[in-house]
């Protein structure tokens, strides 16, 4: 089995950031890679100050903050990134066309023995793994935003996935902290999202039709069904883009009752993706 010593994160945005740091704070050499040097030096920024806010807490040192740091190696070439690690866990935005065309990219640079898992919350592991030569060593690796805080990972099995890459990943997420689950069958939206996302997407619509102010759904949900945060805001974290993409994969892959309402559409059309827009349900412009 795979010893993995060495990780590659490819994307420094909302999760892929938050990944390599949890890998960096694990102990493993992480590279970051990201298309634009403006993403990799927010990725890192977001990084110091999440690992501060740490320290501020007295659950990080200043030698480990600093030690975490000098263990993640930022960098805009592919090649170098993935060329010298064991398992290359993938963060780019949800579509399914870059996710492919990534994978084929990897798949070129990446020694024989390097496992591919995909950060995908909705996208098939299967087809995925299809754009590779090495389908038995791509499976999905879900982690949950923040990535530095949930606890989750969601380990997923492709149709060709070995037990062996799985295993692997499972003892990775283990180092990592992480509980994890597994989900035995590619299935859109695995076992959470399948879930949450008709729960979010009711909410929205509940918003859209007048039945109740943004404020009192989010109440009820937290109070009657003992969520840490109500729908609307936790729509508004994820981004209304992801939330619809997601809706739409299971639309598409599964069962038409899955389809998102009007006003989940709007939201996106209109730009109001939540907190990565500054607006959404709430205002996130003011501090």
């Amino acid at each position: 089995m795979v010893e993995v010593k060495r990780i590659a994160v490819l994307g420094a945005g909302l999760m892929g950031h938050g990944i390599c740091q949890v890998a960096a704070q694990s102990g493993y050499e992480v590279n970051l890679r990201d298309i634009e040097q403006r993403f990799l030096d927010n990725g890192m920024q977001m990084i110091k100050k999440s690992l501060q806010k740490f320290q501020s807490k007295g659950q990080l040192t200043e030698t480990q903050v600093n030690e975490t740091l000098g263990r993640i190696h930022p960098t805009l070439d592919l090649k170098e990134a993935v060329s010298n690690v064991d398992l290359v866990v993938e963060a780019v935005p949800e579509n399914v066309e870059l996710k492919k065309a990534t994978f084929k990219e990897v798949d070129m640079y990446a020694m024989p023995h390097t496992i591919i898992a995909s950060n995908t919350s909705s996208i098939s592991i299967t087809e995925l793994g299809s754009a590779t030569n090495r389908p038995e060593k791509v499976c999905g690796m879900h982690f949950f935003n923040p990535p530095q805080l949930m606890k989750l990972v969601e380990v997923v099995r492709g149709a060709k996935t070995s037990d062996e890459t799985i295993q692997t990943v499972l003892d990775v997420a283990h180092k990592m902290g992480k509980e994890t689950v597994l989900v035995k069958k590619d299935s859109p939206g695995f076992i959470v999202n399948r879930i949450l996302i008709p729960a979010l997407n009711e909410a929205v619509a509940l918003y859209w039709e007048g039945v109740a102010d943004r404020d009192d759904i989010d109440k009820a949900v937290k109070l009657g069904l003992n969520w840490p945060m109500g729908p609307l805001l936790l729509i508004d974290y994820i981004g209304a883009d992801t939330t619809l993409a997601i809706s739409e994969v299971l639309t598409n892959e599964l069962d038409p009752k899955f389809h998102p309402c009007t006003g989940l559409k709007q939201m996106v059309k209109a730009r109001l993706l939540g907190r990565k827009t500054g607006k959404g349900f709430y205002d996130w412009t003011k501090k």
